[in-house]
């Protein structure tokens, strides 16, 4: 048997296993989580991450406080790693596509609201039709065009496509706003006066920017009270609850954690809110990636109830300002 020391590792001892190690412990940001992510242990993380330092000569990872951190030679190469694992899996899914043979972790970036509406039954649907594929979620907030390009997620979902000539957007659904309130301490705003003599809670994603639905207001002379404003839709509830406020939010949301308040129309007309499937072009043709996008197009809010979706591609998107 011949056993290699370390200085004896070149660039053809690379593999997919390595590449996904390297990518696993950038994310987690920890042996830990990175060997829980992949299913192995410790040791076995840190003896291939031995092995990495040996091939790319950086130290990859050093220590701070309790945790570690990547070097940025180690950043570099998890996003050229994304890629050639993408390439790899182009290769291996060269023919028919069965899902059922698929092994991955998919990344889909979604806020509270998007996340919700769409992703439970995208779980299960890939517990039933692709057992062998994970599913990450992390939040998209304000997408922005390296998520994408660095390959950070596969797919976001936002009413906010970034700009690029390489982006690709499809609209699956649209949304409208009501009015959220605590029926237990007051009624509902009979009028546009009672609706603005109330404080509201908002949802704020980037500091001293307001929402779009805010702006198209402003524009009619109208502007909102806000006593609470909470970093994404899942802080509604806690506020609202027990309080006289008012919270101005999707209407989706009724089914998820906003059900047990009472809602409304709002007094005033307000603007829809579209939401996007948005992806890199690279992925376009991917039969795996096809595969996932049309069964998240499937799942939309009324995707078989005649629910208005734009059917053409566009690989200049259409700006729209809430996340």
């Amino acid at each position: 048997m011949i056993i290699k020391h370390m200085n004896d590792f070149d660039w053809s001892d690379l593999d997919a296993r390595l590449l996904q190690l390297l990518v696993a412990v950038v994310e987690a940001g920890s042996i830990t989580g990175a060997a829980q992510s992949l299913g192995v242990t410790q040791s076995a993380v840190s003896h291939q991450l031995d092995k990495l330092r040996a091939i790319t000569g950086d130290a990859l990872f050093v220590k701070s406080g309790r945790g570690i951190v990547a070097t940025a030679r180690a950043g570099e190469l998890a996003m050229q790693a994304r890629e050639l694992l993408r390439q790899l899996q182009g290769f291996a899914h060269t023919g028919a596509f069965d899902p059922a043979r698929w092994q991955t972790t998919i990344t889909i970036a979604a806020n509270d609201f998007q996340r919700d509406v769409l992703l439970p039954a995208l779980a299960q649907v890939l517990r039933e039709q692709a057992p062998g594929v994970a599913l990450r979620v992390i939040p998209s907030d304000i997408p922005s065009l390296e998520m994408l390009r660095d390959g950070v997620c596969d797919i976001a979902i936002s009413p906010r496509p970034p700009e690029g000539s390489d982006i690709v957007q499809k609209r699956i659904f649209e949304d409208r706003y009501c009015v959220y309130y605590d029926a237990a301490v007051r009624e509902a705003p009979a009028t546009l006066a009672d609706y603005l003599a109330a404080d509201h809670i908002t949802v704020v994603y980037e500091p001293r920017r307001t929402l779009y639905l805010d702006r198209t207001l402003a524009a009619q002379g109208i502007h909102r009270r806000f006593a609470v404003m909470v970093p994404g839709f899942g802080g509604l509830p806690t506020f609202l609850r027990g309080s006289p406020l008012l919270a101005t939010a999707p209407a989706l949301l009724h089914d998820s954690f906003m059900r047990e308040f009472a809602r409304a129309e709002v007094p005033t007309p307000c603007p829809t809110l579209p939401m996007y499937m948005i992806w890199h072009r690279r992925h376009q043709d991917d039969a795996a990636h096809r595969w996932l996008r049309e069964r998240l197009d499937a799942l939309a809010p009324g995707a078989t109830a005649g629910v208005p979706s734009v059917d053409q591609f566009s690989m200049a998107p259409e700006r729209h300002p809430d996340a």
